[in-house]
């Protein structure tokens, strides 16, 4: 090699290497001083915070998310729904029509920033709706830390989406996304992601939160209450202490992605202790149109520790489940969820789904706006599993119906590709399909190629390197792979970046004197491996494992039986031939994967019962 070359060479690898670099993540800690007008709906605030660059890179700039600021006429928001009728977030409009457009003026949210300081100099800045760009006075160099002071005003909006004044249950302050929030920065830069109804993103951070309110008031949050006995509702014998008629309520909470609290003059506040973590707050109002939660405490009890020992250990010291918001929506070490329910099964399922954020939202902390599917689809595959075991149905598998909900969706041909960013979905079902609904069945299909054991090793693993990251789905598909010794590239690609689909059928069934002749077909664009089984009179399953080629490596074990290893499938191949050592006399049934994990479109030519 002539040495210019090898220099060259040399050059591109350094340049390779510098770019994949280690891995690194921000952190930022907020001290706030809150002051509450709850007559007008308003309040004033200051914070300072502390922020570190932990990138290889210097930064000349830094954004800030203002989400409040969606919330007024034709805005982005307002423009979204208004575009996207009524195939828009339901939520968000009333008969295709904005709910946004008619927000009063005196209702509209704003976020008044009054000046942003570094280091003591002021800071030029501009604000694009909810994005606040900052013009720094001096760099930010790698492995440093600076600290902003800002002073801002606030008006609390009318409550449209997560956030808001006088919910519909009546709720009064619902505080999510309400404060000036720095945004993420990492190797795909900064994650300034316009607000208009979707998911979050932000660095882990530190919280101590000091909020002044009318004393009448009581606060649900998520984080730690440091004077307990001196505010309304935690301390049957507090001294409530008042300032001009408000009360001072100091929270903290170490390693969250955000702070969020709510207020109402009517809430009550219950806890208690799950063995081993973590401690529990019900925060609702006591009516007759909450009295299921007065039945949620044995659930919530089973769930966390079904959470923490099938997925990984809870980090924080407490959550709290808070009435508040349009539905259910997660936060650091909480969730506001509303609070009528029908029975303790629906209210479970909420809490459930909400709470498993703590962990694909929270805890792994992926980029929410870039890839729901990993957030919404594997929060969705642990309430699922956690729902069937405090709930047991008669199922062949705990996640036969969000197969089957899947199915039934396919045939309205409005799929979408579930790699989109979230907010870019055309259709609000379509998202929900291909965030939740895909990225729960991503999972339930890797259970059905690799073996359920491998699938709950690889959660496992996932935890256990990536807690308190940020990691990515290349981050997972790499333990995914390492643990079932499979690739499994394609699958991931097929899944998550096209809408093509899964559809295997029996073509054709020959019955001689000693065995049986079976035809399977692929006339779907997504190639499986095929779980093939028989029953015989006598009730006897044996199932045929029919590996795929491309995975290179077939499934050892899994927890939905024992099977038998035939040569594989190649994927361009259309056809394939298995000959089972019964007759039709012995037979009862023939069928492709009678655990019904696999997300085949059409099972009209996926069995037949042998008459």
């Amino acid at each position: 090699m002539k040495k210019s070359v090898a220099i060259l060479f040399a050059f591109i690898i350094s340049q390779f290497q510098a770019q994949q670099g280690p891995y690194y993540q921000q952190a930022a800690k907020y001290k706030m001083n809150i002051d509450v007008n709850a007559e007008k709906f308003t309040y004033t605030g200051n914070q300072t915070l502390e922020y570190t660059n932990n990138s290889p890179d210097e930064l000349k700039v830094v954004y800030f998310h203002l989400y409040w600021n969606a919330f007024k006429p034709n805005s982005m928001m307002d423009q979204r729904v208004a575009n996207q009728g009524k195939n828009g977030d339901s939520r968000l409009q009333k008969d295709g029509i904005s709910r946004l457009a008619s927000i009063p003026k005196d209702q509209e949210g704003a976020q008044n920033i009054h000046w942003i300081k570094q280091n003591g100099k002021d800071l030029k800045f501009e604000i694009q709706e909810t994005i606040m760009k900052v013009y720094l006075a001096e760099p930010i160099k790698p492995n440093s830390t600076t600290t902003f002071t800002m002073d801002w005003d606030a008006v609390i909006p009318q409550q449209i989406r997560r956030s808001g004044r006088n919910n519909k249950e009546g709720v009064d302050m619902t505080m999510t996304q309400w404060y000036p929030k720095i945004a993420e920065y990492d190797y795909d830069g900064w994650a300034t992601f316009d607000y208009v109804g979707r998911e979050f993103h932000a660095p882990f951070a530190d919280f101590d939160v000091t909020i002044k309110i009318n004393k009448d008031y009581v606060i649900g949050a998520g984080g730690i209450l440091e004077n307990p006995a001196e505010v309304k509702g935690y301390d049957p014998n507090a001294k409530i202490k008042a300032a001009k008629n408000k009360t001072i309520w100091r929270w903290t909470a170490k390693n969250i992605l955000d702070f969020a609290w709510s207020a109402d003059k009517d809430y009550i506040v219950k806890s208690f202790d799950v063995p081993q973590g973590p401690k529990v707050f019900f925060v609702y109002q006591n009516n007759d149109k909450t009295k299921v939660w007065e039945q949620a405490q044995p659930y919530v009890t089973k769930y966390f520790q079904l959470m923490n020992s099938h997925f990984g250990k809870y980090v924080y010291p407490t959550y709290a489940f808070i009435q508040g918001g349009d539905g259910g929506m997660e936060y650091g070490m909480c969730t506001m969820i509303l609070g009528e329910a029908k029975d303790i099964q629906g209210l479970m399922g909420l809490m459930a789904h909400e709470g498993a954020h703590s962990w694909y939202q929270q805890m792994l902390a992926t980029n929410e706006p870039m890839r729901p599917w990993m957030d919404e689809g594997f929060t969705s595959y642990a309430e699922t599993f956690v729902m069937s075991q405090l709930f047991p149905e008669d199922l062949p598998n705990p996640f036969a119906k969000s197969v089957d909900g899947y199915r039934n969706f396919i045939k309205k041909a409005i799929e979408e590709p579930a790699v989109w960013f979230g907010d870019h979905h055309d259709n609000g079902t379509a998202y929900s399909y291909a965030s939740y609904v895909k990225g729960e069945l991503y999972l339930v299909q890797l259970g059905y190629i690799m073996g359920e054991q491998n699938l709950a090793e690889t959660l496992k693993q996932y935890y256990d390197q990536w807690a308190m990251k940020h990691p990515s789905d290349r981050d997972f598909l790499h333990i995914a792979q390492k643990v079932s010794g499979m690739d499994l590239k394609w699958f991931q690609n097929y899944w998550i970046n096209t809408t093509k689909t899964i559809d295997y059928g029996i073509k054709d069934v020959k019955y001689d004197a000693k065995s049986t002749t079976i035809t399977l077909v692929n006339k779907g664009q997504i190639p499986m491996p095929i779980d093939f089984s028989v029953m015989t009179k006598d009730k006897k399953i044996i199932t045929y494992q029919i590996p795929m080629n491309m995975t290179h490596t077939w499934k050892e074990k899994d927890a939905y039986g024992e099977f038998k290893t035939m040569p594989y499938w190649p994927w361009t191949q259309k056809e394939y031939t298995v000959i089972v050592p019964y007759t039709k006399a012995q037979l009862a049934v023939l069928g492709i994967d009678f655990s019904q994990r696999i997300a085949d479109v059409n099972l009209e030519d996926n069995f037949v019962e042998v008459k």
